[in-house]
C-alpha cells in the first residue's frame, strides 16, 4: 500500500513525527508487557515527554505549551497508537484536561497549572463518569455546597484515565441541585486535599496498562477560586463545548489502529504459510484484505476532513460524533477481520493483533456511547 500522508500535515508536522515516533519506539513500545502487567505506566514518562517537549502540544508558548495546533497532538496520539500504547494517558491530559484550563479557567488557573502540566510535572485527569451516570452528564450526583469562600465536594467518580497518578482533577460536581444541567460546575482539585482519596485500578478486559481507577470525595475543601472560571453553573456548558475535540481524538486513534492492524496482518499473511503457500496468496484473504483497506481509506479520509475541520473552527458536534461512532464501529470490524487472518496465533498474547483488537472494543463506549452519538446525530437531521 502506498503511505498516506494527511493534506493537514506540514514539514513542521513531519519533523514533529519524526521526534514522536523516534519517543514512542524508545519510550513505549518496550514496556507495554510490563505496564499491562502494574496496570500503569511509570511515572517517569510524564517527566520524559516533558522534557523533549511532547506535552501540551496545542497550549500557547506563554503557558509553557507547544504553541502548537490540534494536528501537533494528532500527530503524537498516531505515534503512539501505531506503537499499540495506550496506557500514557496523554489525549486526557494534553487534549482534554489542558484545553478546559486554556478555554475556561481564570488567569491565574491557567499560568498555575498549564506550565507544570507541559513539564509533566503534574498530571491530569478529569471526573465526569459516576457509577450511576455514564454518558447521562445531567444526571450526575456528586455536590459541591457553598461554604463561606469554599466548596465542600461529597460524591464518588468511576473510570477515570490518570486517577492513579493525578495531581490534579477536574471534577463535575453540582453545585445548584435545583438547576437541572445548569446546576453543574467544574472544579479543581489537587490530588492532596484531605477527604480525597483514590480507588482501585480497575480490572479491564484491555487498555490494561492504563488507569482507570475510582475516585471518592469525602468533605473535600477547596478553595472558591479553585472554580473553573468565574461563574458557577456553566460546568454542562462547558463540557459540551470540549466533547467534540475529545471524540475526534477518538477517531482518531481509532482509524490509526485500523492502518497498524491491516498493516502488520499484511505482513504476517505473507510469511505464514498453509497447505504450502503463503496465506496472501487464496482468494479469500486477498478479498478480505483488499475490502479491509478500502474501509480504512475511506475513515482515513473522513477522519482527515474532520481534522481539517477543526483546524479550520469548523467542527460541528454532530459531525464529531458522526466520526466517533463510524470509526470505532469500522475499526472493530477491520481488527476482528486482522485478527482472523491470523488464525489460531492472533488469540494468542505474544502477538500485538490480539491487543489492538481487545483495546479497541472500549472506543465504542467511552467518550459518549455510540449510541448517544446517533442520538446527536439524528437531533441534527
Amino acid at each position: 500500500m502506498t503511505a498516506h500522508r494527511s493534506p493537514w500535515m506540514t514539514d513542521d508536522l513531519d519533523e514533529l513525527r519524526a521526534l514522536a515516533r523516534k519517543f514512542c519506539v524508545n519510550e513505549l513500545e518496550p514496556h507495554q508487557k510490563r505496564w499491562r502487567e502494574q496496570r500503569h505506566i511509570d511515572r517517569d514518562v510524564w517527566r520524559k515527554g516533558g522534557d523533549v517537549g511532547l506535552l501540551c502540544l496545542s497550549v500557547p508558548e506563554e503557558y509553557g505549551g507547544g504553541g502548537g495546533t490540534f494536528a501537533h497532538e494528532a500527530v503524537l496520539m498516531e505515534e503512539q497508537a501505531r506503537v499499540g500504547d495506550n496506557a500514557w494517558g496523554i489525549g486526557v491530559h494534553c487534549v482534554v484536561a489542558a484545553h478546559y484550563i486554556l478555554a475556561y479557567g481564570t488567569e491565574e488557573q491557567r499560568r498555575e497549572w498549564l506550565p507544570r502540566m507541559a513539564g509533566g510535572e503534574v498530571v491530569t485527569a478529569i471526573a465526569m463518569t459516576e457509577p450511576g451516570a455514564g454518558s447521562d452528564l445531567q444526571r450526575i450526583r456528586t455536590r459541591a455546597e457553598r461554604d463561606a469562600d469554599e466548596y465542600v465536594i461529597n460524591g464518588a467518580k468511576t473510570f477515570i484515565t490518570n486517577a492513579s497518578q493525578a495531581d490534579l482533577v477536574i471534577v463535575a460536581a453540582r453545585t445548584d441541585p435545583d438547576a437541572g444541567s445548569r446546576g453543574i460546575s467544574l472544579l479543581l482539585v489537587e490530588s492532596d486535599r484531605d477527604g480525597f482519596r483514590r480507588g482501585r485500578v480497575l480490572d479491564k478486559i484491555g487498555q490494561r496498562g492504563q488507569d482507570a481507577s475510582e475516585l471518592f470525595f469525602d468533605g473535600v475543601r477547596v478553595p472558591a477560586s479553585n472554580l473553573l472560571g468565574d461563574t458557577e453553573g456553566r460546568g454542562f456548558a462547558q463540557l459540551m463545548g470540549q466533547l467534540p475535540q475529545e471524540r475526534l481524538t477518538i477517531a482518531v486513534t481509532a482509524v490509526t489502529a485500523m492502518e497498524t492492524a491491516l498493516e502488520r496482518t499484511l505482513s504476517y499473511v505473507k510469511e505464514r504459510e498453509a497447505f504450502g503457500r503463503p496465506i496472501f496468496d487464496f482468494q479469500n484473504s486477498r478479498f478480505t484484505l483488499a475490502e479491509l483497506a478500502t474501509e480504512t481509506q475511506v475513515a482515513r479520509v473522513f477522519v482527515d476532513e474532520c481534522v481539517r475541520r477543526h483546524l479550520d473552527g469548523d467542527l460541528d458536534g454532530a459531525t464529531a460524533a458522526m466520526a466517533k461512532w463510524w470509526t470505532t464501529e469500522r475499526a472493530m470490524h477491520v481488527l476482528d477481520e486482522c485478527l482472523q487472518l491470523h488464525g489460531g496465533y492472533g488469540y494468542m498474547a505474544e502477538y500485538p493483533i490480539s491487543h489492538l483488537w481487545v483495546d479497541q472494543r472500549v472506543q465504542k463506549i467511552y467518550g459518549g456511547t455510540n449510541e448517544i452519538m446517533k442520538e446527536i446525530i439524528s437531533r441534527s437531521l
